[in-house]
């Protein structure tokens, strides 16, 4: 029987396909955004995103058909996790704090610190696959995610639909453009501070967001408060953690991680690249190598933290269509 992670409660969608299309998606964005961009060998359609979608919150992708990509991203914590760190299907323990999904399509690199994935067809991957740390456990055995899959007939009709060009072969590769597709749809443009034009923030936001120009944008830059790039911002004798030194292999390297974004960022605790700042507040003086942030005031970390919390985005940890999805093929899951 396969097993299912329930629902994670939902998130905002900003776009737009017909059902069942295979045609090319409609994206409905805020003026001056672009639609991310998008491999030419996995155009985007509603089919494609229908199944990711479901792949997205199935459990078969695990060895053991205990974990789902939903298991780790949780939608009302903007598709993070409240750990510090997530155990493997074996239990492993997890190497680092799971990052949340909020307009991942236009984010890369896409992990805390490695350069190279910067797709998400290839990072959809790793944790399926990956060895370092084990989490979802297929690794050497991959084949059987197509045997279980093409077991479904519901699954096997989704694939031809989101494929018609190989004839709805099942294989890792495609679960991986589905993955990708659905996850280019997990858009968030509605928070208060979107939509500061029209109703202000509260004082403490528009303090913190006076603040938070003068000191963190250079590097929480752009719409998605991520410039991309890796930065040291605190000094650790204790962190075993090598971060970009590990791929790059300069010593010049350890302790820089990518560039947080920071949408919904308010709702997914703990926080730094190994979760070990229980807070806002913790995560922000932590940044000793950063003076101007470091030396914020009890009461500007505070205005800080309150901006951030403006970032949330209520209708994207509740819009249904991000969901768990409850029918598939007509037939209810």
């Amino acid at each position: 029987m396969r097993r299912w992670i329930g629902p994670a409660v939902a998130a905002t969608l900003l776009l737009a396909g017909g059902a069942g299309s295979a045609g090319p998606w409609r994206w409905a964005l805020p003026a001056g955004i672009a639609p991310p961009a998008t491999p030419t060998d996995n155009p985007m359609s509603a089919a494609k995103v229908e199944l990711g979608r479901r792949l997205f919150h199935d459990a078969d992708l695990s060895i053991d058909g205990t974990m789902a990509c939903a298991t780790c991203h949780e939608q009302r914590r903007g598709f993070a996790d409240g750990n510090r760190t997530r155990p493997g299907v074996h239990g492993d323990p997890g190497r680092r704090n799971v990052p949340g999904l909020a307009n991942v399509g236009w984010l890369g690199p896409l992990t805390w610190a490695d350069p190279a994935l910067t797709t998400l067809e290839k990072q959809a991957l790793v944790p399926i696959a990956g060895d370092r740390p084990v989490e979802m456990g297929m690794k050497g055995k991959e084949a059987e995610i197509p045997a279980r899959l093409g077991r479904d007939r519901c699954y096997r009709r989704m694939f031809a639909r989101a494929f018609p060009e190989t004839r709805g072969r099942i294989d890792l590769a495609a679960v991986a453009k589905a993955l990708a597709a659905f996850e280019r749809t997990l858009i968030s443009f509605d928070s208060p501070y979107d939509r500061r034009g029209t109703t202000p923030l509260p004082p403490a936001a528009a303090r913190g967001l006076a603040l938070f120009e003068a000191r963190c944008a250079s590097c929480h830059a752009g719409p998605h408060f991520s410039d991309g790039r890796f930065h040291a911002i605190e000094t650790r004798a204790d962190d075993a953690d090598g971060g970009l030194a590990e791929k790059s292999g300069d010593p010049a390297d350890r302790g820089r991680f990518r560039t947080p974004a920071l949408r919904n960022v308010a709702l997914a605790a703990p926080y730094l690249h190994d979760g070990s700042a229980a807070t806002l507040g913790d995560a922000i003086r932590r940044h000793d190598r950063l003076p101007a942030v470091v030396t914020s005031s009890p009461a500007q970390v505070d205005d800080l933290t309150a901006f951030i919390g403006a970032l949330n985005d209520e209708r994207f940890v509740t819009d249904p269509r991000f969901a768990y999805p409850d029918k598939a093929c007509g037939r209810k899951l």
